[in-house]
């Protein structure tokens, strides 16, 4: 069995070449360009722990990793024109270097492309796998139009916030885990047991990304803190504050939220603290984590088969208490 980093290697080298033509190159060279970026790399290779889970990894899942990447990058291209963003991974955005057309274009063919990617798949487990995709893709573009019209709204309830990002974060994690499943055989339990443990892992992710947002420390956290204190966005942080405060902190809510103060972070910070914010959103951290350990811990396998997607939950969700 190997662990996350092995196949994140064995991947990027399968994965790092030309997946476009070479004409008009004004359509895929962005493409190109956009790959070349990087990235974790996440969802192809829990799609290959998923096979390896049950059975050796078949070329089948080498196929479907690529598909599940090509997925994932077209709806970052289209994320970043939606939310106008000039960088991504430090570098210039397709539709900031090559216009907005294009990208939306190159978007496209890049979906077009993934379909192709998953056309290569035996015949046996397509039908299966082609049902799992199409939900998730579909799922993925809801999450994105809830979290595009909580911007518009004053509040969102703690169950919305779930849903969307079960939605447009955890789906697709949960998706790759359970293709790559049946890729290696699973039954329908076995599946639906390391669907779930995807899905609560990718909860925990998002709440820990939250409270690291507001509470992590720059140089380790990779950005600036306060991020998403300056825009206002919905997180479970603000989520619970909003509920638990009092009249005097939800008129002092009201006007940071209304005014872009130098101090802004620093008492949002505050009034999180204030109303124990910080220390719920880490004990529902822990919550989601328990639990996808637990539906992990149910599947009908071997532990030391189990043991790699054990470690890397633990690696990216860091527990406290």
């Amino acid at each position: 069995m190997k662990n996350f980093e092995t196949l994140a290697e064995q991947f990027g080298t399968y994965f790092n070449k030309r997946h476009f033509p070479t004409e008009p190159a004004t359509l895929y060279d962005p493409n190109e360009y956009f790959l070349q970026m990087g990235g974790k790399r996440i969802r192809p290779v829990l799609c290959l722990m998923g096979n390896e889970l049950f059975d050796e990894i078949s070329e089948d899942a080498w196929y479907l990793g690529t598909a599940i990447e090509l997925f994932h990058n077209f709806t970052l291209i289209h994320d970043d024109i939606m939310d106008e963003a000039p960088l991504r991974r430090g570098k210039e955005t397709v539709h900031q270097k090559f216009g907005s057309n294009t990208a939306i274009l190159a978007g496209d063919v890049m979906l077009v492309t993934a379909y192709e990617e998953l056309n290569k798949i035996s015949e046996h487990y397509l039908r299966s796998i082609l049902s799992i995709f199409n939900k998730t893709a579909k799922e993925v573009c809801e999450g994105q139009q809830m979290d595009m019209d909580f911007e518009k709204l004053e509040s969102v309830s703690y169950d919305e916030y779930i849903k969307m990002i079960e939605l447009k974060t955890s789906v697709a994690l949960a998706a790759s885990l359970q293709t790559g499943a049946i890729l290696g055989g699973a039954g329908q339990r076995n599946q639906e047991l390391l669907y779930d443990f995807g899905r609560k892992l990718g909860i925990a992710f998002q709440i820990q990304d939250d409270y690291l947002d507001a509470f992590g420390v720059p140089e380790k956290f990779g950005k600036q803190v306060g991020g998403d204190i300056m825009a206002n966005k919905k997180t479970f942080l603000l989520i619970h504050t909003l509920e638990a405060a009092s009249a005097a902190q939800k008129k002092e809510l009201h006007h940071l939220m209304t005014h872009n103060t130098t101090d802004k972070v620093a008492k949002m910070q505050q009034l999180f603290i204030d109303c124990n914010a910080n220390e719920w959103v880490l004990k529902l951290k822990n919550k989601y984590l328990d639990e996808a350990i637990a539906h992990l811990e149910d599947i009908a396998v071997l532990s030391k088969r189990k043991a790699p997607l054990l470690e890397l939950a633990h690696y990216l969700i860091k527990r406290d208490h």
